[in-house]
């Protein structure tokens, strides 16, 4: 019995198939992106507002290429850091060595008038050598240091915290929007990252 002849496989549109699937993939897949640390810069203003620091308004906190603190000129503590800035930044008794107040109380809404706002700033410098983590740990630390004075503030006026009320405002509620508005104008977020430089060990 005769075999009968066995039929070509037509693959000329193989290639426009495989075309079509790699310009399909390439449109659906999402690629993984690295994302920074969340910050928001300030507004860009047309004349700079005028500076009233003081030496004591300063919290200087200095990394050196052995990864060592040096907190306002002396030896730190990751451990304690965050409480540290607290202080600075609250200084509830007017002390001396901690930051000063606004000279003039500001009308914050849900507030009245609040003449307890600080004029601190955190300045934070590392030297060229520093470890990233520990850059990363030690700048943590003073980010979390100001969300637990919101977290404070929001809870004691309103019973959420500032993270409750972050959640409240992304589903669209106006007055959450507006708390948190009122916290950060009580606490801002004043950190100050300076260029790495040579730092003493």
């Amino acid at each position: 019995m005769a075999r009968r002849p066995l039929q070509e496989i037509n693959a000329g549109s193989m290639a426009d198939i495989a075309f079509l699937l790699l310009i399909f993939f390439l449109v659906t897949t999402t690629m993984e992106t690295n994302k920074g640390l969340p910050r928001k810069l300030s507004e860009i203003t047309d004349e700079p507002p005028p500076v009233d620091f003081q030496k004591r308004d300063v919290f200087t906190v200095l990394i050196n290429s052995n990864n060592d603190l040096l907190v306002r000129n002396e030896p730190g503590n990751l451990a304690t850091l965050c409480d540290d800035v607290k202080e600075f930044i609250k200084n509830p008794e007017d002390k001396d060595h901690l930051s000063r107040r606004k000279s003039e109380p500001k009308k914050v809404e849900f507030f009245g008038m609040v003449n307890y706002i600080s004029r601190g700033v955190v300045s934070l410098q590392n030297d060229r050598n520093t470890k990233y983590k520990k850059y990363i740990e030690v700048q943590n630390e003073l980010v979390r240091a100001f969300a637990e004075l919101r977290d404070e503030k929001a809870k004691q006026k309103f019973g959420l915290t500032y993270k409750e009320l972050e959640a409240i405002e992304k589903k669209g509620d106006p007055t959450a929007k507006a708390k948190l508005k009122a916290i950060r104008t009580i606490y801002p977020l004043a950190i100050s990252e300076a260029e790495p430089r040579k730092i003493a060990k």
